[in-house]
C-alpha cells in the first residue's frame, strides 16, 4: 500500500475515534444543565470521570500523525485557524480542571460546574467550526485581507451541528449507563437532539453540494450516486432504530451505537466528498505528505502506539461496564 494512503487512514480513523469517544463525554458536559435535580450532576461526572481523560489520547495521537505524515496541513491548518484551535484547548484544561476541582469544591462548586459545561460546549462548537471552515474551502489570499475569514455562516452552521451531535452521543451514553429518572430524562433529549442532528445533516449536506461544484459532481456525476447512496439511506436508518431503541430498556446499549453509526456514515461521506484533498482545492494528502524516510521511521512508532491506546483503552471500558452506582464516594 502506499505509505502516503496508510497515513491517512491511520489519521482518519485516529480522528473517527475521537470523535465517537471524547464526542459523547463532551456531549455529557453539553447537557450539564438540563439534569439539576440534587445528585443528578454528580452522576454525570461519575458516568464518565473514569474515560475522558483516555478519551482525549485520540486527539492528540490525531495531532501527531498530522504533524509528521502531513506537515504541510499540519502548518496551514494551525496557522489558518490559530484562535479557535487556542480557545478549544482552553475550553478542554478548564473542564479537565473542573474534574478535580468540583469534587473538592463547597462555596466554588457552582463556578466549576460553569467550567464543566462551558468548556464542553465551547471545544465541540471550535471542532464544529474548523470542519466547517475546512470543508467551505480556505482560501489564502482572503485569510491575508481578513484573519476571520473562517467564520462563516457555514462554520457557524458546523458548530452548532457539533454540538448537537456530541449532545446526541452524550444523551445516548447516559441512556445505556444510568437508571431511573436520569435514564428517562437523557432519552427525552435524545429524540429531540435526533430529530436536531439529523434536520442539520441534512441542511449541511445540501449546502455542500449547492455551494461546491467539485463535491457535487463527486456525488451525482454518471452513477456515482448509485453507489453512494447507501451512505445517506443507512444513516436515516439508524436514525429510526435508535429512534425505538431509546424506548427499549433490555437493550439500553443500541442507541448508542446506531448514533455512532450514524457519525461514522457521515465521516465516510465527507471523506467521499474531500478526497484526496487535506485542505480543499490546495493540498492533496501526496503534496502535504513528509519525506518517504520519515514515513518509513514513523512506522514503528505506528505499529507499537496503535495497538496500546486501543489495549488499554478496551480494557478501560471492560473494567467499567455497566451501569453508574450513585452510592459509590467521589468519582
Amino acid at each position: 500500500m502506499d505509505l502516503v494512503l496508510f497515513y491517512f487512514l491511520i489519521l482518519g480513523f485516529a480522528v473517527l475515534m475521537y470523535v465517537l469517544l471524547d464526542g459523547f463525554d463532551l456531549g455529557v458536559g453539553i447537557l450539564y444543565p438540563w439534569f439539576d435535580q440534587t445528585g443528578e450532576r454528580d452522576h454525570l461526572m461519575r458516568s464518565i470521570s473514569h474515560v475522558w481523560d483516555g478519551n482525549e489520547t485520540w486527539l492528540v495521537f490525531g495531532g501527531v500523525v498530522l504533524f509528521a505524515a502531513f506537515p504541510a496541513a499540519y502548518a496551514g491548518i494551525l496557522s489558518t485557524f490559530y484562535l479557535p484551535i487556542i480557545l478549544m484547548l482552553f475550553a478542554l484544561i478548564f473542564r479537565g480542571v473542573a474534574f478535580e476541582y468540583r469534587f473538592k469544591a463547597d462555596r466554588s462548586r457552582p463556578y466549576w460546574d460553569f467550567a464543566f459545561s462551558a468548556g464542553s460546549a465551547t471545544a465541540a462548537f471550535c471542532q464544529g467550526l474548523i470542519l466547517g471552515s475546512i470543508v467551505q474551502g480556505v482560501n489564502a489570499n482572503h485569510i491575508q485581507l481578513d484573519s476571520w475569514y473562517w467564520l462563516s455562516p457555514f462554520a457557524i452552521l458546523t458548530g452548532f451541528s457539533v454540538m448537537a451531535g456530541y449532545a446526541l452521543l452524550g444523551a445516548s451514553y447516559l441512556y445505556m449507563k444510568s437508571r431511573g429518572r436520569i435514564q428517562q430524562h437523557a432519552a427525552h433529549l435524545a429524540r429531540r437532539l435526533l430529530l436536531g442532528v439529523m434536520v442539520a445533516m441534512l441542511i449541511v449536506s445540501l449546502w455542500t453540494v449547492l455551494s461546491s461544484d467539485d463535491i457535487r459532481e463527486r456525488w451525482f456525476a454518471g452513477g456515482n450516486f448509485l453507489y453512494l447512496s447507501p451512505l445517506p439511506l443507512l444513516s436515516a436508518l439508524f436514525a429510526v432504530l435508535a429512534w425505538k431503541g431509546l424506548s427499549d430498556t433490555v437493550h439500553e446499549i443500541r442507541p448508542f451505537w446506531y448514533v455512532a453509526g450514524i457519525f461514522t456514515l457521515g465521516f465516510a461521506g465527507l471523506v467521499v466528498s474531500l478526497f484526496p484533498y487535506l485542505i480543499p482545492n490546495q493540498l492533496t494528502i501526496w503534496d502535504a505528505a513528509a519525506p518517504d524516510t520519515s514515513l518509513k521511521f514513523l512506522v514503528v512508532g505506528i505499529a507499537i502506539f496503535i495497538p496500546l491506546i486501543l489495549a488499554y483503552t478496551l480494557w478501560g471500558y471492560r473494567v467499567f461496564a455497566g451501569k453508574v452506582e450513585d452510592y459509590q464516594e467521589g468519582y
